[in-house]
């Protein structure tokens, strides 16, 4: 199986959108380079520094590190779900509201 037909979807949701809207233009497309480059292949493959999964959300919750920004996404089968976009220190704060 080629690593091609092994790529995942991803769909930003209307709050990641508005989100990254909020952002000066530079670091939003940093960031969707990033989600582009990293969650396009291996979304789930955590890793020391980037990828981590959350505990204790179910369904599982992902995130992804982007410089000082972090990136909240769900992996339903072939398909990334980013679901928010936060500055490191607002993290915590979206968080308590998922758990």
């Amino acid at each position: 199986m080629s690593s091609e037909s092994r790529r995942f979807s991803i769909e930003v949701s209307p709050h990641a959108e508005r989100d990254l809207a909020k952002l000066p233009g530079v670091i939003a497309r940093l960031i969707l380079e990033e989600i582009r480059a990293r969650l396009s292949v291996e979304p789930i493959r955590e890793s020391k520094t980037r990828i981590k999964r959350l505990t204790a959300f179910a369904p599982p919750l992902y995130r992804l590190r982007a410089g000082d920004y972090r990136v909240y996404y769900r992996v339903p089968l072939q398909h990334v779900v980013i679901l928010s976009v936060f500055h490191k220190k607002d993290s915590d704060r979206w968080l308590k509201r998922q758990g």
